[in-house]
């Protein structure tokens, strides 16, 4: 029998790389728990919250304080294979220790490629909102500037400044844009760049934890993800309020501007394979799951475009029935490739995020447009709503062979 100390250090480890690197509640525990009972420790104790993990056992007690980062989704793939490995061979917790080790000192992905996916990402969000060939291009070279300043200064500031910082110097660079004439369409431009920013982690495994009825866990990362909505918020209503002290006035906007060209279907469908399937590069979803993330997102947002162009339903049912889809292709995939369906479901459910509603509430406030602003944030929490309510009825559906 192997040392009870060195199992549930084991299970404690692994659980932590786990929810360091995005993986909801449930999974961290039932893959802390696998662990231990393989080994067959049979009195072990684990309470995961978002942020900590409690662990005790008959001659062991540990707590660990883990902040909440940015994704590794990889990680959270090989944490899974690793704990499976363990439940059907012979491994002892010596060699499963080192294999974990290995795990967790996995390096980044290199910086072209996360800047390539930067780049991509933020053209195919621009044209899905709305942007025309320029917008997207503006958006393009924007967002890759202001991803250079997260990786590098801003990885070493705090996430509160670094997020204000990236949405000031993406919007300032998107404003420099369209006085030199190098896109049209301002908002898009703007919503495409700072995409990248929008924590699509935290806010998609906030929900889905509330949707398992973790209400602590749930509750304290969205309210992660609310206060990096603010940050951004912030940082592009500072941009607007410097530009009109040096330009003697606000620039006026008048909502969502669709281009003809990049609205229609073909152009849609292959923005939003390609838009998801670059962030995941930056979610740090392994490349053999590139296509198969691309191609969740894609599903979705097909489902939206019909239901909101060709059905009497709102931009809200259309919301609901897209992450419906989205969560349980998800789901499908992750039987079909043996992998936590984690990895498609926040790839996939990023074209619904509301981040352009972030942006119009902001522009309404900072120019004193208090009723539009108002309904750009209501329509906002109703989208979240309905992602909520797809990602529950999903959830609840038979599951996928």
């Amino acid at each position: 029998m192997e040392n009870s100390q060195e199992i549930l250090k084991l299970a404690s480890d692994a659980g932590r790389t786990l929810l360091e690197n995005g993986a909801e509640i449930y999974r961290v525990e039932e893959t802390m728990e696998r662990i231990a009972g393989h080994y067959g420790e049979k009195d072990e104790n684990f309470f995961v919250l978002s942020n900590g993990i409690f662990t005790t056992g008959k001659a062991y007690a540990n707590v660990e304080f883990i902040p909440i980062r940015g994704a590794r989704l990889d990680k959270v793939v090989d944490v899974n294979q690793l704990s499976r490995d363990i439940s059907v061979r012979k491994m002892t917790v010596q060699e499963a220790s080192e294999s974990l080790e290995k795990i967790r000192r996995k390096p980044q992905k290199p910086v072209w490629e996360q800047l390539a996916g930067t780049a991509l990402g933020c053209g195919g969000f621009c044209a899905i909102f709305g942007g025309g060939l320029p917008d997207c291009a503006a958006s393009m070279i924007a967002g890759l500037l202001m991803y250079c300043f997260i990786l590098f200064p801003g990885a070493r500031m705090s996430k509160i400044l670094a997020n204000i910082c990236g949405g000031l110097i993406g919007t300032a660079v998107c404003i420099l844009f369209q006085h030199l004439g190098f896109g049209v369409n301002l908002g898009n431009m703007v919503i495409g760049t700072i995409i990248p920013l929008i924590p699509g982690v935290p806010f998609t495994n906030g929900l889905r934890d509330m949707a398992n009825e973790d209400y602590i866990a749930g509750s304290t990362r969205l309210l992660d993800a609310l206060m990096v909505f603010f940050c951004i918020a912030l940082g592009v209503s500072l941009a607007f309020i410097a530009h009109s002290w040096i330009a003697g006035g606000m620039i006026q906007l008048h909502g969502t501007v669709t281009d003809p060209l990049t609205a229609v279907f073909p152009i849609q469908i292959v923005a939003a394979f390609v838009g998801t399937a670059a962030f995941s590069i930056l979610f740090g979803v392994p490349r053999k799951f590139y296509v198969a993330s691309g191609l969740v997102g894609m599903a979705g947002w097909i489902v939206y475009l019909l239901c909101s162009r060709y059905t009497p339903l709102s931009v809200v049912g259309g919301t609901f029935c897209a992450a419906t889809v989205v969560a349980f292709v998800s789901r499908i995939c992750a039987v079909r490739l043996r992998c936590p369906s984690t990895v498609f479901i926040i790839c996939g459910i990023f074209p619904l995020i509301p981040g352009a509603g972030v942006f119009w509430s902001t522009y309404y406030t900072v120019s004193s447009q208090l009723g539009p602003a108002l309904g750009a944030g209501f329509m906002a929490v109703k989208a979240t709503i309905a992602i909520v309510l797809g990602i529950i009825v999903a959830m609840n559906l038979p599951r996928p062979r």
